[in-house]
């Protein structure tokens, strides 16, 4: 007999800092085609500096590698390493202890890449066992050091609603802002496993959405450093092209070259990326003409990528037959918001317990 619900742990080993690795090929090496009995299937990551894609994404990029890179490429063109992040400079990190200090790798740019891309920790596809589903490393070698990775996949048929609830999450006045939503004092997550406990949910998933009257905000999953969060991400949401200018590769050819010389160099950068990202999306010249003017023109909301919503594993593996909440170590889900809320107080999200039956 088949049972009803399949978890399935991978440890991942990339070759290069940034890395695709295809997942659905792993599984069949070490599992076989146990996967091709279920009609949808989770991936879940434990990490915030590599995830993966909506498959609706992928779809349209019809699951292929190099396309796939090419839009990588684009954010990471937007956020170049050893740039200027507050992030990277381990003398301030106030939280790490000096040995600490000596190996943590400068990765903002991984950091910043994954959420402005829209990299998910946590995704359900529709189950199609021959085709790639690629775990999208952006950080997985730093210097001589190679990183293990870990991510799950889970195979099930059906999903079920068990609970959905809302909440206001109360935000600061500050136009551009982040909240972190693991934070005990929101008490989210104790209100959550309490849920999950009583549902008695073994393997599931929990969705949370952004009210749809909630406008220039999104959520992500990832390290709520303070420098990364209320330094370098406000820096990007506020200039956009700020780090790109910094590092531009002909402001390295040509160090005398003025800010607005910069400046442009960074536009012709940008229009070079974008072109290869439309041409891999199969979108129309105007469009890039206009996607260009956006970039440039207004806040970054208009070409951060994030979601309004994320998903969270729950899963029993950890937890001796008791369903919790899966997440990495530094994981977190995030509020990100570019403009105050209207009633300058509060945003409204809704969370969604899911089982799989």
């Amino acid at each position: 007999m088949v049972s009803p619900r399949l978890e399935l742990k991978l440890e991942l080993t990339p070759t290069t800092r940034f890395d695709l690795i295809d997942v659905t090929k792993r599984v069949r090496h070490e599992y076989g085609e146990v996967l091709t009995r279920y009609r949808k299937a989770l991936y879940h990551s434990f990490h915030t500096t590599a995830g993966y894609f909506e498959q609706s994404l992928c779809e349209r990029l019809d699951h292929n590698r190099d396309t796939i890179s090419k839009v990588v490429r684009y954010f990471q063109t937007l956020f170049p390493p050893d740039a200027n992040y507050r992030h990277d400079r381990l003398e301030l990190r106030t939280e790490l202890s000096d040995e600490q200090k000596l190996v943590e790798p400068r990765n903002a740019d991984s950091h910043l890449t994954f959420i402005s891309s829209g990299l998910m920790n946590c995704v359900t596809y529709e189950n199609q066992p021959a085709v790639p589903v690629y775990f999208v490393d952006l950080d997985g070698v730093y210097e001589k050091t190679t990183r293990q990775r870990r991510t799950t996949v889970i195979g099930f048929n059906t999903e079920e609603t068990v609970r959905e609830i809302w909440r206001e999450i109360p935000v600061s006045v500050h136009p551009i802002d982040s909240v972190n939503l693991r934070d005990p004092r929101f008490g989210l997550f104790e209100e959550l496993q309490e849920l999950i406990d009583h549902y008695e949910i073994v393997k599931g998933r929990v969705d949370i959405s952004l009210g749809a009257g909630e406008f220039q905000t999104g959520l992500t999953v990832n390290e709520y450093e303070t420098l990364l969060m209320k330094n370098d991400l406000v820096d990007v949401l506020r200039d956009p092209l700020r780090f790109m200018v910094e590092t531009g590769r002909r402001m390295i050819r040509e160090p005398r070259a003025i800010p607005g010389k910069a400046l442009n160099y960074a536009k012709y950068d940008l229009v070079q990326v974008v072109n290869e990202v439309v041409d891999a999306l199969g979108l129309s010249e105007s469009f890039v003409e206009r996607l260009v003017d956006k970039f440039l023109a207004v806040p970054a909301s208009r070409f951060l990528w994030m979601k309004r919503s994320l998903s969270l594993l729950v899963s029993d593996q950890e937890e001796d037959a008791h369903g919790s909440l899966a997440q990495g170590k530094y994981q977190s889900p995030i509020l990100v918001q570019w403009k105050r809320p209207a009633n300058d107080a509060t945003r409204r999200i809704g969370m969604r317990i899911v089982r799989f039956v």
